[in-house]
């Protein structure tokens, strides 16, 4: 997981000043006594960090901030500067990036109201239905209880795919018939919740690209019937940059409040979560991290920093 970011900020930030060819020197403590500490040059190690954070696919605005917000913050350290302070105010300006729209994160398990409905929106592919799956587990495994939704009515195997998982899973599922109506699907299964006094409903929307104006207008249709407590949208850490178009294609069209990003386990880049975090500026509130249903842990900045810089 995000083992290129990992690597190339390892190379830049583990530099030594001991020569390799010096064998007679114990450490770098001792290397020191006999040689002056190299002089770090400002521009080439900004320029350098910022094709690092471009090849680990953060876009181009979000590695713009963090370059601009790292040289504001170096400007005013009066200390003489070194790789590890560089590190430091790093992680400090990624972090406060990701933290600023992360702030207003919604604690799933927190929630009072009863049951409380989340709809799920997401393009084909990005392992939404998956992920609702998974969400059952986690909210089963805090002792909550759970219904699913088969609002997917436009495919077959989105219906029976959500029933293994709710089978696999242990929890309720409302389905229809296929190509029956979704919004009567959501609207059954709050029903069926209120009535059972369950805790969560977990609605499956139809995957969709912004051309197919039938499903986009058929989502909204279940927006207005079902009218969620949060609508979270389903993004694959895979697809690059991309992800920003696609977040805010859904977001001209159906609002959402809250991302889940999936994939993180076969993002060897890493930079997806920083591009959502600065140019979506909606909070990132779990991420899927392997292919079993436990696989799933709400999103922790600190995480994600150990992640990506060495330890």
């Amino acid at each position: 997981m995000f083992d290129k970011l990992k690597k190339k900020f390892s190379d830049i930030f583990s530099k030594s000043d001991i020569p390799e060819t010096d064998k007679t020197v114990a450490s770098k403590a001792d290397y020191k006594k006999e040689e002056p500490e190299k002089t770090i040059k400002r521009d080439e190690l900004e320029n350098t960090i910022e094709e690092t954070l471009l090849e680990a696919d953060v876009s181009f605005d979000a590695t713009e901030q963090i370059i601009n917000n790292l040289k504001s913050n170096l400007g005013k350290v009066k200390r003489k500067i070194d790789y590890a302070s560089v590190e430091s105010e790093l992680k400090d300006v990624i972090k406060q990036i990701i933290n600023a729209n992360n702030s207003n994160a919604i604690d799933i398990l927190s929630v009072e109201k009863k049951p409380f409905v989340i709809l799920f929106l997401g393009i084909n592919g990005t392992g939404k239905t998956t992920t609702i799956g998974k969400m059952a587990y986690y909210l089963k495994n805090h002792g909550q209880k759970v219904v699913l939704a088969a609002a997917d009515t436009f495919r077959a195997g989105a219906i029976d795919q959500l029933n293994i998982l709710a089978n696999n899973v242990g929890v309720e599922i409302i389905k229809h018939d296929f190509k029956s109506d979704p919004a009567s699907v959501a609207f059954d299964a709050i029903d069926h919740a209120r009535a059972r006094k369950l805790d969560y409903v977990l609605i499956d929307s139809a995957g969709r690209m912004h051309t197919n104006k039938n499903l986009l207008d058929e989502m909204k249709k279940i927006k207005r019937v079902a009218k969620p407590d949060l609508t979270i949208l389903v993004l694959d850490a895979m697809i690059g940059q991309d992800v920003i178009d696609q977040a805010n294609t859904f977001s001209s069209e159906i609002s959402y409040d809250a991302v889940i990003v999936t994939k993180l386990d076969t993002d060897a880049r890493g930079g997806s979560i920083i591009s959502i975090s600065a140019g979506i500026k909606k909070p990132v509130i779990f991420v899927g991290i392997g292919q079993n249903m436990e696989d799933i842990i709400p999103f922790n900045v600190d995480w994600y920093l150990n992640k990506i810089f060495s330890s």
